[in-house]
């Protein structure tokens, strides 16, 4: 009997951490660290220039927080290429950013 008792109570400790593992915890984000996405917002940019036959535009532009990109001035795509020309250079404007086909692009311009 002594035998018996011992190997239930061995098996029973092995298993509870197996158990626990299983059991989500309320509340948490499980995602990697690496792979948590923000959500794109607008960011506060100036038209440098515009490139209507690639459908690109250079910003001057505030911190992209979910491309984890910091102020600075760079050439985007742009997702909808007809709407620059309503845009020129110099001009205000707020701009959305998301990466497209693995590219951190334009998918939003709007003037302030």
């Amino acid at each position: 009997m002594n035998y018996v008792s011992a190997v239930v109570f061995a098996l029973t400790l092995a298993s509870t951490p197996v158990a626990f593992a299983a059991t989500p915890m309320e509340g948490m984000d499980m995602k990697p660290a690496g792979q948590t996405k923000q959500a794109p917002k607008p960011v506060a940019a100036e038209v440098r220039k515009i490139y209507l036959d690639t459908g690109k535009v250079t910003l001057k532009h505030g911190a992209i927080d979910n491309l984890g990109m910091g102020a600075m001035t760079m050439t985007f795509a742009v997702k909808d290429k007809a709407s620059l020309q309503h845009f020129k250079e110099g001009q205000a404007v707020w701009a959305v950013f998301d990466m497209v086909d693995g590219q951190p692009t334009v998918v939003d311009l709007r003037s302030k």
